[in-house]
């Protein structure tokens, strides 16, 4: 195994020729049924086993928007890890690292050592996973520019760590990407000059075939794709265009107007088999794409990387609503200057984000009806400005008025700067190496069969503003529930 460590159980095993990690699990919850007023509570063990392959594929990750200013900082930032590069600052010498990736740089309890206290690993080491240094990159994008350019026009790293790294970056080129202007502001046509052409049917093959050469040329295992580009206009949900599979395999082929770039992309992706994130806050995965990611056995993670305001959020409604406070109204503004703030300035591409931004306390405040009546929420406000000038440094201010003891009032006011891709980066990291690690997890009950996860990735929810579950799930917002799914699934 390469992970750091063997467990000593009986409910743990390791199969050295067949590489297999196998482990059984007693998962204990209550069913309540409710009569009125009065609830009946009973305990309910569900016997878990888990099988885990422990070797770690060659893994490729192609961007959708390689050349923007996530994809181009993700790929410089894991080749200056991956060279082990270094570059003076004001502040005095500074060195390539993982920091803000949870499987990387964040620890996890292992037990109690000799001494009493907690021993801790990196969260990276509790299994076999995917190390960043070892993915390849590849991608698409409607600009042309190499991605030592794309760095300099995203101007996030500092200029010393692209000058280390252009040698190497300004020979990667995005592939042409597929351009839908109807769906991204028209701002962005001016980037637009790498872009396919052909009925959507077409667009999709070739996306399809740029998947298998990638795959060929570096000789790899597996490919995750992941869609980093602008945020689309929500898409119309309709009978007939898009609400099974092979309705939208029909309107694409009938080149319907309403399927987007992103869901051309995830239909693609799935046709090959690859897990498909979604990066953005728009509803790419349209009923018909889950049933067609179902039917071929392929996970797809969603919606929206959870970088900075919005995962405070989820920390400071969770801790309000536990204490016993009221969260009343939530007003949340935002300015940026990247790529990102520009297009996100067309009204229905924010319309796309705010949705998106908007949704992360509902599970909390329905969690206590106590404080809320049924269908009372808090007022929640979200403003998004374009200011060229703060460039990729993203300005956040949040208000947090909630009502207290004996008809008091309590207001909480935060002032957040963040280097807007410096944070998502990481999270790009995550999501590839805990995706990748769920094709190789197995589980089944007592009776059962062994099989894999349902195709929509809950456990990625930690990672994303709106996180997508199977049908009927309920949606867990709460932050620190989120990170306990993973550990408790690693474990």
């Amino acid at each position: 195994m390469s992970s750091k460590f063997y467990v000593e159980s009986e409910k743990v095993q390791y199969n050295e020729t067949k590489q297999t990690i196998l482990s059984t699990y007693e998962y204990q919850s209550s069913h309540v049924e409710t009569d009125g007023e009065r609830f009946r509570v009973k305990p309910v063990n569900t016997n878990l086993t888990f099988r885990t392959s422990a070797r770690v594929p060659r893994v490729g990750v192609m961007l959708v928007g390689w050349g923007g200013n996530n994809g181009s900082t993700i790929t410089a930032s894991v080749l200056a890890n991956k060279l082990g590069i270094s570059w003076r600052t004001k502040d005095g010498v500074k060195t390539a690292n993982y920091f803000g990736s949870i499987t990387q740089s964040s620890t996890t309890s292992l037990g109690i050592g000799p001494d009493g206290k907690d021993v801790y690993v990196p969260l990276k080491d509790l299994l076999p996973m995917l190390s960043p240094n070892d993915m390849e990159f590849d991608g698409w994008d409607i600009s042309s520019v190499n991605i030592a350019d794309a760095c300099s026009r995203a101007k996030v790293l500092d200029i010393s760590i692209q000058d280390q790294l252009r040698p190497y970056l300004e020979k990667l080129k995005p592939r042409p990407s597929i351009y839908c202007p109807d769906f991204i502001a028209a701002n962005q046509s001016d980037r637009a000059d790498n872009v396919l052409s052909g009925t959507k049917w077409e667009m999709v093959t070739k996306i399809r075939e740029d998947i298998k050469d990638f795959k060929q040329k570096k000789n790899l295992d597996k490919v995750i794709i992941l869609w980093t580009a602008n945020t689309e206009r929500f898409c119309d949900v309709a009978a007939g265009l898009n609400d099974t599979a092979d309705n939208l395999l029909e309107s694409i082929k009938r080149n319907e107007a309403e399927v987007s770039s992103s869901t051309l992309f995830a239909v693609a992706s799935i046709l090959e088999g690859c897990t498909y994130i979604n990066g953005s806050p728009q509803n790419t995965f349209v009923p018909g794409c889950i049933e067609l990611a179902e039917r071929h056995g392929v996970f797809l993670g969603g919606d929206d990387f959870k970088s900075g305001q919005t995962k405070i959020k989820s920390v400071l409604v969770d801790f309000l609503v536990s204490a016993g406070l009221k969260p009343t109204s939530i007003v949340s503004y935002n300015h940026l200057g990247n790529n990102d703030g520009k297009n996100l300035s067309a009204p229905k591409q924010f319309r796309s984000k705010e949705i998106s931004k908007s949704n992360v306390v509902d599970d909390m405040v329905e969690s206590n009806d106590v404080l809320y009546s049924p269908n009372e929420k808090p007022d929640h406000t979200v403003v998004i400005k374009y200011v060229p000038y703060v460039a990729d440094s993203k300005r956040a201010m949040d208000e947090y008025t909630s009502e207290i003891f004996m008809g008091g009032h309590n207001t909480i006011v935060l002032h957040n700067t963040c280097e807007d891709s410096l944070l998502a980066a990481p999270l790009i990291i995550d999501l590839v190496i805990i995706a990748e690690l769920c094709e190789r997890i197995q589980v089944k009950t007592i009776d059962g069969d062994y099989e894999q996860f349902h195709s929509v990735l809950s456990i990625l929810s930690y990672l994303l503003k709106a996180p997508m579950v199977p049908p009927g799930t309920p949606v867990v917002n709460a932050l620190f529930r989120q990170r306990a799914c993973i550990e408790n699934i690693f474990r």
